[in-house]
């Protein structure tokens, strides 16, 4: 059975219109992008609160000539390809986060396969934590890159640290009027100062073996739940009954009230 918590007062009858589902992003992404939508680090929802900050890093990534193979963690053709795309990255062609994300998470999640308006209702209720650019909702456009949050940067040292206070900032301005759904693993989870963000719910997986989370079936359970998140509260299921329906062979759902 999924382990739950009542969640009380503004919580309790939260809707699809309300939330922010918080996304990891993904190392594998999908090459090239629009050429007429150059990306820079002033694009972008949250670009008035991150975008110092974003170009701080871009500069960084340069300096280090894109990152070698320990800051990457790929080698070979993958990492001449990180190299070039991460030295390269103002001006470069852009796509959706949604498109430019392919990992296991976001192939489960699959909006390709949704309505028009189903995706635009997606994609208004999710924002993905990134090295890169600190927040960024899943309709903002991206470049091509490789940096993961659990990278240091010698100028800059943890992104997760160095990412912190601005991420927790542009949340706060979200938090306002929605509500804040975290689906992050611990990685991007530092990135982000909890205790000042009122009213945030927190989703973890739990295995019906008992055994450890994590993993490729992880994942997938991941992008599947945020999926049936967004389509059961689009139906009117307030997020506590969307968790606890949640359907998987491996995995329930508990809900925490952060």
């Amino acid at each position: 059975m999924p382990l739950r918590v009542r969640l009380r007062g503004k919580n309790e009858h939260i809707r699809a219109s309300s939330i922010l589902i918080l996304l990891p992003p993904s190392e594998g992404k999908a090459p090239g992008g629009n050429d007429n939508q150059s990306w820079d680090p002033t694009t972008g929802t949250f670009s008035e609160t991150l975008q110092d900050k974003c170009l701080t890093v871009v500069k960084a990534l340069k300096k280090v000539r894109g990152g070698d193979a320990a800051l990457l963690g790929v080698k070979g053709e993958h990492l001449e390809r990180a190299r070039r795309v991460n030295t390269s990255l103002i001006g470069s062609p852009s796509l959706p986060a949604w498109q430019r994300y392919t990992g296991v998470v976001w192939d489960h999640l699959d909006l390709e396969s949704l309505s028009a308006a189903e995706r635009k209702r997606a994609v208004s209720s999710i924002a993905i934590v990134s090295a890169l650019t600190g927040l960024v909702m899943a309709s903002d456009p991206l470049p091509d890159y490789r940096l993961k949050m659990g990278a240091r940067l010698d100028s800059i040292g943890s992104l997760a640290t160095w990412w912190r206070p601005e991420v927790t900032s542009a949340l706060l301005q979200v938090s306002r009027r929605r509500t804040i759904i975290d689906l992050l693993p611990q990685e991007h989870r530092g990135a982000v100062e909890w205790e000042k963000l009122d009213g945030a719910i927190r989703l973890e997986l739990i295995a019906k073996s008992g055994g450890k989370v994590g993993g490729h079936n992880a994942k997938a359970a991941k992008g599947l739940l945020a999926r049936y998140l967004l389509s059961a509260m689009s139906g009117g299921a307030t997020v506590a009954k969307a968790a606890g329906s949640f359907k998987n062979a491996e995995y329930s759902v508990r809900v925490v009230a952060l």
